[in-house]
């Protein structure tokens, strides 16, 4: 059980963040690495979700279900 935990922290210490250089800025600031490029597709995602689940909203600033924002 010790070695399957010390195997997960270790795995875990392996895999961190990645940092950008200033040279792959450029690349990762991109317009295709966007994920509002498409106003056309966001429109017929968002009418899909409301179709499917009879709810909208919910991609701005979030709330706490309380109701007073």
């Amino acid at each position: 059980m010790l070695c399957l935990i010390v195997a997960g922290l270790g795995s875990g210490l392996l895999t961190g963040c990645q940092t950008v250089q200033p040279w792959e800025r450029g690349t990762m600031a991109d317009y295709t690495m966007r994920g509002d490029r498409d106003p056309i597709g966001e429109a017929q995602a968002d009418h899909i979700f409301f179709s499917r689940e009879m709810a909208s909203g919910g991609k701005g600033v979030g709330g706490g279900g309380c109701g007073c924002n």
